[in-house]
């Protein structure tokens, strides 16, 4: 899982992009539900009067409630109003700050002269069963029972006297509000709003048009925040969608480049369906979790942790319930990981295993048909399929049994939510619209985890494929460049090839396959190599390119060891014409140019000419533009071994390097390019393998093995006179007249 994160340091500025986004995302999501409940609440049932401090009062109403008022209170609300042209208070104070002060200088007042003015039979009763519930002392309760006798100017005579004072009003009205306990300042609330609310009607202001222009504003600022949320929202998954693509990009590259490095004994290492899969399969699955890391992963948290924010600020009391919708999301998700993550870590290898079935198959169809095996290799590639199959469907059902869980969970919360705010509501501690938010949160919060449970099937799968492109990142080629090579030992290079007491054996091989190797080939000569199957000869040559290094021993170019050589430069020394021919999809002249850009028109038609390939070629009638397809499976093997020797006599190498490269050829053919091949390589070292002695009756140098040995080393005529193994392979080649003309 750390290794996804590890990618995106790649991209630090677009993820930084992203999470800035999602935050402004965010916060438009979490604001939507605020403003549905005042809808609700202040729009609806308060008729659109959003405070207790009214913005116009009458005189009269403002000096009584500064009866009811501290000095300080009353210094405050005379600060904040000024007296308009008829006789109304205007209030001119917009500081936040400021009107937060004045809601809470009002509230009081407004409560206890709205029971003055007698507006609330129930207040009223409750009023005066107040005392009985023993929470004031017995002077209070006499200082109540007056208070509540007293109409209005009776009140301001008392306060004037000193009969009773503005502080012993305001205790008796806390002691009254105390039996609501934390509801209190609801209560005084909404009789404040209340109040307004008839001050407004009494003033004969259109109370339709305050409560219809605050549904108007209310709603312009909802759709102005979700058309912001959908702009944030699209941006993000554009970012995130480009985000992905370049790490895919870049992976792709990395393991691209990585694998060229591999050395042969890599490659089998991990199989080259293994590392395809590895190269696609496996980088898309990150690159589509990256997607999915960066729009939900991210999401979730920040929605969740503001969705508790904001549910904390809902006065509902119903905290608990997010602890118990969270707890059973978290219960969910760690069970369905702990069935999924097993099944994710085996579906990768199934698909490798797919990937290799299905390779050999579609590679191997002409023997398959020759044999009649293609019920074999059906039943074959359906097990492999099958058992992809059976791993896909049993993470597909815990996906699916995951969603009614959710849903469940999610219904669950929502009916213990209407259930608790409905009891709320109904004994008056609870708004509307605060359990309408409330719900609103909940739902975010859990669907936050719904979110990161969704993907959380997917990140385990993810997981083991970065793990898998990480395991090519990290391993280290078997063979590569020494920090300080010899590429400019020599001026100009002349291609001596020496082999000096070279033993080499596989990796986890028990034995070597070559032991004690000693020749040297030298440039304007012709070295063949020859020996039964098995006995190393394809290996030997592979050692010169430095496919494999050896064990013991070393391999010299002009007295250089080929190990403090660059790759690029041994390369460059060297042309190879591997056993069995390999084109690539293009045409036969990006063939043939293959080993540079510098090759020119001429020496491309000069090395096609050498190797006998300009027959066919001149027959085609796009001529070198003519196609090659991949694997150059749209010409003849002969073709393709004459296009092969072709790109590398164009390439006009020190050393030519020709692994079993005339086997393909007619006899004809082969005297014909071996005779112009030695007039074009005079000054080049000619090293071949072979399994026909006809190919090397004229080499030079002749090098005969046997189990991995040095059997002989000389002229055909003289390993004739003195190898066995070499006069056994001539008897099985070569006729009774072919040996004794030889012999003669």
């Amino acid at each position: 899982m750390l290794k996804l994160f590890r990618y995106l340091k790649e991209c630090k500025l677009s993820v930084l992009a992203i999470i800035l986004l999602l935050v402004i995302q965010a916060m438009c999501d979490l604001g939507l539900p605020q403003y549905t409940s005042d809808i609700v609440d202040v729009g609806i049932q308060q008729g659109g009067i959003e405070r207790v401090t009214p913005d116009r009062i009458r005189s009269d109403t403002l000096e009584d409630l500064e009866l009811f008022m501290s000095d300080a209170d009353a210094a405050l609300v005379d600060a904040a109003y000024t007296l308009d042209a008829d006789g109304t208070y205007v209030l001119t104070e917009r500081d936040k700050d400021a009107v937060a002060a004045l809601d809470e200088a009002f509230g009081m007042p407004m409560l206890l002269l709205d029971m003055k003015r007698g507006r609330s039979e129930t207040d009223a009763g409750q009023t005066s069963a107040m005392p009985a519930g023993g929470t004031l002392t017995e002077e209070q309760m006499e200082q109540f029972r007056r208070f509540s006798a007293m109409d209005m100017d009776q009140l301001r005579a008392a306060v004037a006297g000193g009969v009773i004072t503005r502080e012993q009003i305001n205790e008796m009205a806390g002691q009254f509000l105390a039996q609501y306990g934390g509801q209190s300042e609801l209560i005084v609330e909404q009789k404040a709003l209340l109040f307004v609310k008839n001050e407004y009607a009494a003033m004969g202001l259109d109370l339709n048009r305050i409560q219809m222009n605050y549904l108007l504003l209310t709603g312009a600022k909802m759709l102005g925040i979700s058309l912001l949320m959908v702009a944030a929202a699209i941006l993000v998954g554009l970012l995130a969608s480009r985000t992905a693509a370049k790490i895919g990009m870049n992976l792709r590259g990395d393991v691209f480049k990585k694998v060229v490095s591999f050395s042969s004994a890599e490659i089998d290492r991990f199989s080259t369906a293994s590392l395809i899969t590895r190269s696609t399969n496996d980088i898309q699955q990150v690159q589509m979790v990256v997607v999915m890391l960066l729009r939900i992963v991210l999401y979730a948290p920040i929605i969740g942790i503001g969705g508790i924010i904001k549910v904390s600020h809902t006065r509902t009391g119903m905290g608990w319930i997010i602890g118990v919708a969270v707890g059973s999301a978290l219960a969910l998700v760690a069970v369905l990981m702990c069935l999924a993550m097993p099944k994710f870590k085996k579906m990768q290898t199934l698909v490798d295993k797919l990937n290799l079935v299905s390779r050999e198959i579609l590679t191997g169809i002409p023997v398959i048909r020759a044999f009649s095996r293609e019920k074999h290799e059906e039943k074959r590639f359906d097990l492999a399929n099958l058992d992809l199959k059976k791993t896909q469907l049993f993470t597909n059902r815990v996906m699916t049994f995951m969603m009614p869980c959710m849903m469940l969970l999610m219904n669950g919360v929502s009916i213990l939510i209407v259930w608790n705010g409905g009891h709320g509501i109904d004994a008056g501690t609870m708004q509307v619209g605060d359990m309408i938010a409330f719900i609103t949160y909940t739902m975010q919060i859990v669907m936050a985890f719904l979110m990161i449970a969704m993907i959380s099937i997917m990140l385990p799968r993810a997981g083991v494929a970065a793990n898998r492109i990480n395991e090519v990142l990290e391993t280290a080629p078997t063979i590569r460049d020494k920090r300080k090579v010899k590429d400019n030992e020599k001026e100009s290079w002349k291609g001596v090839v020496s082999f000096e007491d070279v033993s080499f054996r596989y990796p986890d091989a028990g034995a070597d396959v070559l032991e004690h190797i000693s020749f040297t080939a030298k440039p304007g000569e012709t070295t063949a190599i020859i020996g039964s199957t098995g006995s190393g000869k394809s290996t030997l040559l592979n050692l010169i390119p430095r496919f494999f290094d050896v064990s013991y021993g070393r391999i010299t170019m002009d007295g250089v060891d080929i190990r403090d050589l660059s790759q690029h430069k041994l390369h460059e020394l060297l042309g190879y014409v591997p056993q069995k021919g390999i084109l690539f999809s293009g045409d036969i002249e990006s063939n043939l140019k293959f080993g540079g850009s510098d090759i020119t028109d001429d020496a491309m038609r000069e090395a096609a000419a050498i190797a006998q390939a300009c027959e066919f070629i001149d027959s085609k009638s796009e001529g070198y533009q003519s196609p090659i397809a991949q694997g150059g499976t749209n010409v003849s093997g002969g073709q393709k071994q004459r296009l092969s020797i072709a790109r590398a006599i164009a390439k006009n190498p020190k050393v030519f390097l020709f692994d079993d490269s005339f086997s393909a050829l007619d006899y004809k053919t082969d005297v014909v390019l071996r005779r112009a091949l030695n007039e074009k390589v005079k000054d080049a070292t000619v090293i071949i393998v072979a399994q026909r002695i006809s190919t090397i009756l004229h080499a030079d140098q002749i090098v005969v093995l046997n189990e991995g040995k040095i059997a002989g080393i000389g002229t055909h005529g003289a390993l004739m006179q003195t190898c066995a193994t070499y006069q056994e392979i001539a008897r099985s080649q070569l006729s009774e007249a072919e040996l004794g003309g030889e012999g003669a």
